[in-house]
Formats: C-alpha cells, structure tokens, sequence
C-alpha cells in the first residue's frame, strides 16, 4: 500500500446543508448509542418499517467466541415481516406513480423505466408464477441473468414468498454456475437468452443448459429453467423435431437458443394471465432471505446467507446515511446484481428508502469512455457509487470524456469493492466531481450484508485512500497475529467485536466452515481476512487480503480454486497463484506452474491455462501472468512459501528470512524464469 495520504478533505457545504448527519458530533453522538444501547437503536429505526408482529424473544443474542460454544447471532427474535412489502408495497398507496428505476441498455437508445405499482404489479405476477411452479418457501432457487428490471422483479418475487434466492453473477462460467446450483439443491434456474456487454454479445441461455447438464450428470435434476426474452424478436421460429425437445431458434446475430421442452419456459408466457395480486408470506425476522455464493481460501465457494430483518434494517440504514439520500435525489449504483453491491445497494437498500435509481446494463467504456458521465447527464445522478477499477480506468482516457459532460447534478461519489489508491481518489474528487462532490469510500463484504467502516458525506472529513471510521452498531479493532489489540495508530488483522444487524447468519449448509472461516483464529471476533492501519488521528486504512485470496477488480478470488482450475490440465503438476499488483485492477493474479516431467512450457501452454480458468471460473479470472516454475519454495514440512512468491512475482529479492526452506535453490531460479513484462 501506498504511504498514508493525510489531506483532509471538509465536507462540501451543499452536501452538509442538507444532509441527515452533517457534524463529527452529531456522528459520535449516534455511534456511541448504536454500541452501547443496539436495541435503542435498531428498535426506533424499526418503528420505520412494517412488522405483522413484534419481537417476543431477544431483541439481539449473539456468540462470537468458539470458545463458549457454537456461533450464533439472532436480532429481533419472533418478529415477524416481509422484506418485499417493506420495499414495494408499503410505498404504493402514497407514491405508487414514483419511479423505482430508470433502466438503461447497453445501447445508449435502449432505455426504460418502471414505476413502484408496476413494479409491484410485476413482482405479484412472478410469485404466482413460481407457486404454480410449486416453488415454496424455503425451496432455493438460482438466478443468473444480466442487469434488467427482471433480475429484480425475480429477486422481490422470491423474498415475497420466503423462497431463497441465489443469484449467479452472469460471467460466470457453466461449471461455476452448476457448482452454486449443486450446493444449494436449486430446482429452479432463472435466466434471459443472451445479454450485449460492450460489443460482446453473450449467449446465457446455452451457458445455463451447460450447467444444467453438468447437475444432471451427478444426478441432481433442474426441474424448471425460465428464461426472460431479452434479446429476441417477439416472434418466434420453431425448427421441426421432437415436441418434447423442440430447437425453438430465434436470431440476434449468433444468438441461437436452443430450447428443452417442458423444462424451459418463457417468462413473458408465463406471466400472460398470471394475477397482480399475491399476498405476502409473514416471515420470521431470522428466516433466510438469500444467499450468495464468495470465494473461499479452500477453492470450494462459500454461500453466505443473510436473514430478513437484520438485513433489512442494514440495507436500508447504510443506504440512507451513507449517501444521504433524499426524495429529490437520483441514484445509481453500476454494480452487476450478481455481487453484494447489487443486492444491497442496486435493490433492497435503494428501495427500501423508495429511492429512484438507475440499472445499467453495459460496460463503462461503450460506445466510449464517456459513458457514465452521459448517464449521469441524461437522468440527472445526485449520488453516484462504482468500483476504483472503473475509476483508475477512465483516468487512462483523459480528462475530456469527463468535462464535456455536465455533471452539476451529482452532489456524492462513491467507491466500493476494493481499497482505493489516493492517486484515483483524487482524481474522481476532483475531475468527476469537481472538486464539489463529497467522496464515501465504503469498506465491506459479502459477508458484512452493508457498509461497515466508511465516511458520512455531510460530516465526515476525508482522506483519500481511507474508509475512515465505524458505522452505526460496528466495533472494529485492530489485532496483531497473536490476537493482541494494536492501540493507537499500528497496524494489523481488522476485526469487529459485536454483531450489527446485516452481518451474514451461517454458510450455507455448513455451520462449521462458517465457525471456522471467520471465527476460529482470533475467538471472541468476527474475522474480515483483511489488513488495516490505524493513524494517529483514528482513521482506519484498510490494505487489502491477508489470507490465500485476491481482489481482482472488486471481484474476490480464491488463489485455491484458480490453482485448483490450473492443475486440472493435463501437463500440470502442482500450481501457487498470488496476487500481484496492477494499475488498472488493482490486483492480478500471477500464476506458478510446475509441469510434468519431459513437458515444455510454451506460449501454446500459457493460452490454454488461461483458457482452462477462463472456463472453469469465468472471463474475469483470466490470469495476468502465468510463469514456470521447475520448483516451488515450500517449508521442510511442504507448505508452499507464497510469501516468497509474492516477491518473486514483483521482483523484489529482498524475500527475507528463508532458514525455514527445504530448498532455497528454487528462489534464484524461479527470478531468472520471470515474464520481461511482470
């Protein structure tokens, strides 16, 4: 990480004026209640909600020490709610005619928009669609499909029922996405026939029968595939055949969808008919909402699942203050639905706060690199939240495709998905939002369901490259690697000591990995798996991974499954996968291979590794640089040194102590073997 960037940056005065939060003592004030008294608290944001019942048991019971017994966490015990109504139905007999999103393609004329009653309308008909389907509460189903308004009609249909979604982010490759299905018993997959990214068109419906196959062959059988007609002509050209296996075929360019009766159905015939009326399932406040699957340090992904009230409270409260987010407003967030970010921040938290918000379906740099900032223009954007990877790219464009935009419209910028380097943080403070907007670098996780360490744009003074400090109800620490507070300013582990309402309940189907990944190594805290400094004034830097993964683009990897994805090829004997920096992404990965013996290591080789990942994990987990290595320094015990590896991957023969290394001859040959462009 870079040196600490120590110019504060005041809260801009229009921002302040205005804003829910708009002094460090109004904030401190906040916090201080939110840890001391979380039931005070999170009970008089409740009041703001609709509860069919009120909580009979705890308002909150936790344990985050393995010592003490199994983990729990429980918040507003016997409530009973509907994460749905809260978003959609409870805002219609006032604001029905509000908009809830402006939807915008991936070409800059196709665009829509829906209102709160038609989305509601929407949402009502899907559900009586999945009952007919027999899907019930509890039952999971898999969504995997681009960023149209039905991936969220699919989503609050799911949460009307108490039906578990598990959205599949849409690069993902076939073996990725029957990987999530398999785990999660899926009998349902919902999906569109293809999606524009850019210039790259992408067909989903024949990734989806790939997968689909995959779960057959393990004996676990999809009963339904519903597949939304995105890119298709309304008519459709039937090839003759089999009734029951009918290759319905219907052009866009190259999209030819291929369509298995009566597994797969159309959405739109579905829906035809289908009542707007479907009265919610009352959920319990811990009943499961969803659960989304995340890298985990063993190559296995892990499903977190988040429940209904804790996370809503979470999602909505993060969302208002956070943004301070006001009725006037226009909101986007460009993150794919298929990550946290979409969940929380794209639907329920924008939503919840009966936000108007803007879908977009593209990529930042189509048709140009000005993009965004022609949305921004074209809806009017007040608060605008994107990835550092987007930023750091644009830079690369120069300034001019972002002034000759307006952009007088956005009041607060923010950043999500991986730490953001000063250098780009000023940039976006001052060339995207000049020099007007408040900046909110946000620090969180699949697993945190919402912000847990980041500023308020009316109150808090900034520094680039910091989250700063503690949401509401969130108590970070910093611990060394032998579990010690670091007091002051230092550096270490970030922890947090005690639940907030939207932190993640369980993995999926296995409490003991759960316990393990983010509790065993330091009893009695919730384990992030990130490093952070702490200055002298108390803002709180957050550097990235410490454990086996890597952040590529806001997307996090797991070294383990990209090495397991590697060794699967033929001619490869064992592979170490580190991250290693990138200006653009911010991390990439660098592979190690060993091969078999009597192989040789071609540049043939390198394109079909990065082609076996590619299809094993997806587009996005191409590695950068992939190297030989005849060896790999590993402990006299055989753990691999990825300490070591790290150094070598930037160059840096400075790799420390080595006495513990079986052998230490490897070191200088996997130097002499690195790429010239590494």
């Amino acid at each position: 990480m870079a040196e600490l960037h120590h110019e504060t940056f005041p809260p801009p005065e229009s921002v302040k004026n205005e804003a829910f939060i708009n002094s460090m003592e109004q904030y401190k004030e906040m916090y201080q209640k939110s840890i001391d008294d979380p039931e005070g608290f999170w009970s008089e944001i409740a009041k703001g909600f609709y509860w069919e019942s009120e909580p009979t048991g705890k308002f909150l019971d936790f344990n985050f020490d393995v010592r003490n017994g199994p983990i729990y966490i429980k918040w507003m015990q016997g409530a009973k709610t509907n994460l749905c109504y809260n978003a959609v139905d409870r805002h219609i007999d006032k604001d029905g005619d509000r908009l809830a999103f402006y939807w915008e393609g991936n070409d800059p004329d196709d665009d829509g928009q829906v209102t709160f009653s038609e989305l509601k309308d929407r949402v009502c008909q899907f559900a009586n669609v999945l009952k007919s389907l027999g899907v019930v509460k509890g039952d999971r189903v898999a969504i995997y499909m681009p960023m149209i308004v039905d991936i969220t009609v699919a989503m609050l249909a799911c949460a009307r029922l108490g039906i578990i979604h598990s959205i599949v982010f849409g690069g993902f490759s076939a073996e990725s996405l029957a990987d999530r299905i398999l785990d999660a018993k899926c009998s349902v997959v919902i999906t569109s026939d293809g999606v524009w990214r850019g210039t790259k068109l992408l067909n989903l419906k024949d990734i989806v029968d790939k997968a689909v196959e995959k779960c057959e062959h393990v004996g676990h059988i999809v009963e339904h595939v519903i597949v939304s007609r995105h890119l298709l002509p309304e008519e459709i050209v039937v090839g003759e055949g089999d009734e029951e296996r009918q290759p319905a075929v219907r052009p866009c360019r190259h999209l030819n969808i291929k369509w298995n009766a009566p597994r797969d159905k159309w959405w739109h015939e579905l829906i035809e008919g289908a009542s707007t009326d479907c009265p919610c399932v009352w959920l319990d406040a811990e009943d499961p909402l969803f659960m989304l699957y995340t890298s985990g340090s063993t190559g296995k992904p892990k499903g977190v699942v988040h429940t209904q009230a804790g996370y809503m409270l979470y999602s909505a409260t993060t969302f208002k203050y956070d943004f301070d987010y006001h009725p006037d407003d226009i909101f986007w967030c460009t993150a794919d639905v298929g990550w946290i970010t979409g969940h929380t921040y794209v639907t329920y938290g924008p939503l919840l706060n009966k936000a108007t918000s803007v879908i977009f379906e593209g990529v930042p740099t189509y048709p140009d690199p000005g993009r965004f900032w022609q949305i921004v223009d074209k809806y009017k954007v007040s608060k605008f939240y994107t990835a550092p990877t987007a930023i750091r790219s644009l830079m690369g464009f120069g300034d001019e495709h972002v002034t000759k935009y307006k952009r007088d419209s956005l009041k607060v910028i923010a950043t999500v998905g991986e730490p953001i380097n000063p250098e780009a943080w000023l940039w976006y403070y001052n060339v995207v939002g000049n020099k007007k907007c408040a900046v909110v670098d946000t620090f969180w996780q699949t697993e945190t369901g919402g912000h847990v360490i980041t500023p308020l744009p009316g109150a808090t003074p900034t520094r680039p490259g910091s989250a700063t400090f503690p949401f509401f109800g969130v108590v970070p620490e910093i611990l060394s690697e032998d579990g010690k507070t670091v007091e002051g300013e230092g550096e270490g582990y970030i922890v947090f000591k005690q639940p907030w309402p939207g932190i993640m309940r369980t993995v999926y189907g296995n409490p003991q990995r759960f316990e393990t990944t983010y509790f065993k190594k330091f009893p009695g805290y919730y384990t992030t798996g990130d490093g952070g400094k702490r200055d002298k004034d108390g803002y709180i830097w957050v550097t990235g991974r410490i454990d086996d993964m890597v952040n590529v683009s806001a997307h996090l990897l797991s070294t383990a499954e990209i090495e397991s994805a590697l060794v699967e090829h033929k001619l490869v004997t064992e592979a170490a996968v580190v991250s290693h920096p990138h200006k653009i992404k911010g991390e990439c990965t660098y592979c190690f291979v060993t091969l078999k013996q009597g192989n040789k290591f071609t540049a043939d080789l390198i394109h079909e590794l990065r082609a076996q990942v590619r299809t094993k994990i997806g587009p996005f987990a191409t590695p950068d640089f992939i190297q030989e290595a005849p060896g790999l320094p590993k402990t006299r015990s055989g753990k691999i040194m990825r300490r070591v590896l790290r150094k070598i991957a930037v160059g840096d023969k400075d790799i420390g102590d080595v006495s513990t290394m079986a052998d230490e001859t490897v070191v200088d040959e996997l130097f002499k073997r690195r790429p010239e462009d590494a």
